[in-house]
């Protein structure tokens, strides 16, 4: 392995990491949905509208960040000419694949510690099992550093990228769980949640914070590792035939 050139390329990654904003934007969610549904909703039983919410929020930040942070820096890379500076280093697509996705993780989750700690300013939260609290927010946040890193390659231009992540990434977020639980919806909407990875995410973190969840958490633990191979083996592929960043 290059660990040099890992190193190096992990390092301009992490360096267009941002913070502050995406905290922000998840604490207004907060006071808005949690002063206005506070006492009207009960998702799980015994526990508050604004505690069920956290959690939500929380994954829906770690998710987005990390999607932005792989998606965005490779598609900046390739409009601004200088990923060819990225693609003639010693680097096997491997590599490549590792630095990205892992600095997507790490953005993801320095988001979440933030909306956390800000969070639990406003909230008390309890914690059921930090273990799988860290699993799903680690595994979460490398499924979509991975989409990022497909959706950064498939795009062309940044309208292109913005079009996946209107379409995609930001209807699946909201449709599963964040700001309710799937027990409240009707039977068929039910059974479209199941096929939302999203959702397995979401409810499995929630689970590490209060023991309750729709489902298992062994049964959404399966289900975001499935899809974590999937979508690794389809962006090593495309990394290996230079898809849209050798021609």
């Amino acid at each position: 392995m290059n660990t040099t050139g890992f190193r190096t390329l992990l390092h301009k990654e992490l360096l267009l990491q941002t913070v502050a904003a995406p905290v922000v934007s998840v604490l207004l969610y907060l006071l808005v949905f949690g002063q206005v549904l506070e006492g009207h909703v009960e998702a799980f039983p015994g526990v508050r509208y604004t505690a069920f919410l956290v959690p939500g929020l929380m994954m829906m930040a770690v998710l987005q960040n990390a999607f932005a942070n792989s998606s965005s820096s490779l598609i900046q890379s390739k409009m601004a000419g200088h990923i060819i500076f990225i693609l003639v280093t010693p680097l096997s697509h491997v590599e490549l694949f590792a630095a990205f996705v892992l600095a997507a993780v790490i953005r993801g989750l320095l988001v979440g510690v933030g909306v956390l700690a800000v969070a639990a300013l406003f909230v008390p939260l309890p914690l059921h099992n930090a273990l799988w609290l860290a699993a799903f927010a680690v595994l979460g946040a490398a499924v979509l550093g991975t989409l990022g890193l497909i959706a950064g390659l498939w795009a062309d231009d940044f309208d292109k990228l913005a079009g996946f992540q209107n379409f995609v990434v930001v209807p699946l977020t909201f449709l599963s769980g964040v700001f309710y639980s799937i027990h409240s919806l009707p039977p068929f909407w039910q059974a479209a949640s199941h096929l939302n990875p999203f959702f397995y995410m979401i409810d499995g973190f929630r689970y590490g914070f209060f023991g309750v969840s729709d489902l298992s958490p062994y049964v959404s633990l399966v289900a975001v590792t499935i899809a974590l191979v999937l979508l690794s083996a389809l962006a090593l592929t495309l990394l290996a035939r230079g898809y849209k960043i050798r021609n």
